[in-house]
């Protein structure tokens, strides 16, 4: 492919993704104490390929992958039926990451920053585009948690417009929601966004400086709630409860999540799509919390969504 002023910002782009996916790495491993995150390559026969990070059993978390990916390859019929996306040939770059942590206490995470490019049959661009976002899935509501976690973000964005930030919320609540169960959210939220496209006043280089300062504000985001919350004692009636909500986040990544059908209908690694599903989980026949307990408050959390920040 000849280098062009969108193919030299996509090089940065990608460096950019490889250094973020080293500091979360290692940010995360200095929480745990214990566990080590370890590196599987991958390649994809149809173009591209990855670096997958998985951490497992360690003293903070249970389970949780930081993962890049280069991918690219010619539009197929099921991409244009399934994506609704028209073009030649494409090319898409990302980190993708989700923590499921050990401690009930501790709020599952999951983050994605992505970059995406779209090409005619002489290898032009003809679109581009960035999506992304960072949310919060608790199993106990601690509202000083959901506040830090929602305001990071918030002071993050603030730079690019006051309005970006009510607009990716809202966002974030309406995706990241099983509708199936009446629009139950699976966690708290945070920011979610997809289809940036550069315009004559939002340029490329400035929807860059978007995604790194959401891509840079994140492990102040997370870590700061792990690490008041991992020494916190619990039950097996916690973890039970923590089973049981991780179910609804098996749910929706199944059934809803974009880049989950992304990648299987691209013909992506299933081990490194599926790596967002926690380890242990739990479907029972219509469980319900019992009344004004703890469990009850973070579920109407999830079902009625609020202004943390």
């Amino acid at each position: 492919m000849t280098l062009t002023p969108k193919n030299n910002f996509k090089n940065k782009w990608i460096e950019y993704i490889h250094n973020l996916q080293d500091r979360i790495c290692a940010a995360l491993e200095a929480e745990d104490g214990a566990a080590q995150f370890i590196e599987d390559k991958w390649e994809r026969a149809e173009g591209g390929g990855g670096k997958t990070r998985v951490i497992a059993n360690g003293n903070v978390f249970e389970k949780g992958g930081v993962n890049t990916s280069i991918v690219f390859g010619e539009v197929s019929d099921t991409m244009r039926k399934q994506l609704n996306i028209e073009g030649h040939s494409w090319f898409a770059c990302g980190l993708s990451l989700v923590i499921h942590p050990l401690n009930p206490f501790v709020p599952t995470t999951h983050a994605n920053w992505r970059y995406f490019e779209l090409y005619d049959a002489e290898q032009n661009v003809i679109d581009c585009w960035f999506g992304g976002g960072a949310d919060l899935t608790p199993y106990y509501l601690f509202e000083e948690d959901a506040q830090h976690f929602h305001g990071t973000l918030k002071k993050a964005i603030a730079p690019f417009g006051a309005e970006l930030h009510p607009k990716y919320k809202a966002w974030c609540d309406k995706y990241f929601a099983n509708t199936h169960r009446n629009n139950e959210m699976r966690g708290i939220g945070g920011v979610f966004y997809d289809h940036l496209k550069p315009t004559r006043d939002f340029a490329v280089e400035r929807l860059f400086e978007f995604q790194q300062a959401n891509g840079n504000c994140f492990v102040e985001a997370y870590l700061h709630i792990v690490h008041k919350r991992k020494q916190t004692e619990y039950t097996a009636e916690h973890k039970h409860w923590q089973e049981i909500r991780r179910g609804r986040y098996v749910e929706f990544n199944l059934i809803h999540d974009r880049g989950t059908i992304f990648g299987l209908k691209t013909n992506g690694r299933t081990e490194s799509i599926l790596m967002s599903l926690p380890p242990t989980v739990r479907f029972e026949y219509d469980y319900q919390p019992k009344p004004n307990s703890p469990e009850a408050k973070l579920l109407d959390a999830c079902q009625n969504p609020r202004d943390w920040a």
